[in-house]
């Protein structure tokens, strides 16, 4: 640790209740790798005090380029981000200095009198924020002949889940992962299944990021990583950045890892696109072996996007996010 001092680390965050869970996780975890406090700073953006619908403020990346510029200002040393809300593009000034270990990838419904997704009434109404989860949830329900209808919705948790106790609303789709790390997973009234909703690209994974200048702190924070699941969303992002999809157009991607026994063998890596009324989706998935580096992770996920895009993917994708 020579070259590191003692002073606390500090950590940027926003000041959501899900932000802010996943912020003290990581922030212990540092402080036992590090041996040095870590302190929590709270990042206030935009996209926190707007009621506009997110897609229209610039989606998710408000709020990661209001953590990415305090790094740059050096107001923080380090900041945590959910790995899908980051923009594939790495800016070349910071670093992703540690992908830990991912959570659930799965999303879950909350539904009102606890009920699970295929027994919803007639007309139910599900709200979600997502139009990959609109194209997913609407393409199982026209395949298996459920009458849902998705509506749209933002929020945080409470407000999501506050939709379904009023009783305005039947169900709501949210992460897993989001869900665990509040400690509320007790909420959840049924797990989607991957088959039918396939999570966004890095879903349930988070990303450390510094400044590329800090060596020595990239070297602690790297003690993190776990690197299955850096090679899992490396290739999930590559999928997604070669589709040239926005963070708003509803692309699901997942890769896992196929094991014959203890014995890991191969990577699968499943990519799907669609309209968000269900009405056409492409979906593939490919299996190589577990990427040796990951660059062979980038390959894994461009070969499946140009196999999706030669199936037509990119008339379903509408206006292309810029």
């Amino acid at each position: 640790m020579s070259g590191m001092s003692t002073n606390a680390l500090r950590l940027g965050t926003r000041r959501s209740k899900l932000a802010m869970a996943q912020s003290r996780q990581v922030a212990d975890a540092v402080s036992q790798v590090t041996g040095r406090p870590v302190e929590l700073v709270e990042i206030t953006t935009y996209g926190d005090t707007s009621r506009e619908h997110l897609a229209q403020i610039g989606g998710t990346g408000v709020f990661v380029t209001a953590l990415r510029e305090a790094l740059l200002r050096g107001e923080v040393d380090f900041a945590v981000h959910s790995l899908k809300d980051l923009p594939t593009g790495q800016p070349e000034d910071l670093v992703l200095a540690a992908v830990p270990e991912r959570e659930d990838p799965r999303d879950v419904i909350v539904a009102r009198d606890a009920l699970k997704f295929t027994d919803l009434p007639r007309g139910a109404r599900i709200g979600t924020g997502s139009p990959r989860r609109m194209a997913q949830l609407n393409a199982y329900a026209r395949g298996h002949g459920l009458d849902i209808e998705t509506v749209p919705i933002r929020g945080n948790v409470d407000t999501r889940i506050g939709y379904v106790r009023d009783g305005e609303l039947d169900a709501v789709v949210l992460a897993a992962a989001g869900l665990n790390r509040m400690g509320r997973s007790d909420e959840v009234t049924d797990f989607l299944s991957v088959d039918t909703v396939l999570p966004a690209p890095g879903q349930g994974a988070l990303a450390i990021e510094c400044a590329a200048h800090q060596a020595d702190l990239i070297a602690a924070l790297g003690e993190l990583d776990d690197p299955f699941t850096r090679a899992a969303v490396t290739a999930e992002r590559s999928l997604l950045a070669a589709l040239e999809a926005g963070c708003s157009a509803p692309v699901g991607a997942l890769a896992d890892l196929l094991a014959d026994g203890q014995i890991v063998k191969e990577m699968r890596l499943r990519g799907v696109v669609g309209t968000t009324d269900g009405s056409r989706t492409v979906q593939l998935s490919t299996t190589g072996p577990v990427p040796e580096t990951y660059d062979r992770a980038m390959a894994l996920g461009r070969e499946l996007a140009a196999e999706m895009l030669a199936q037509g993917a990119a008339g379903l994708m509408g206006e292309r996010a810029q």
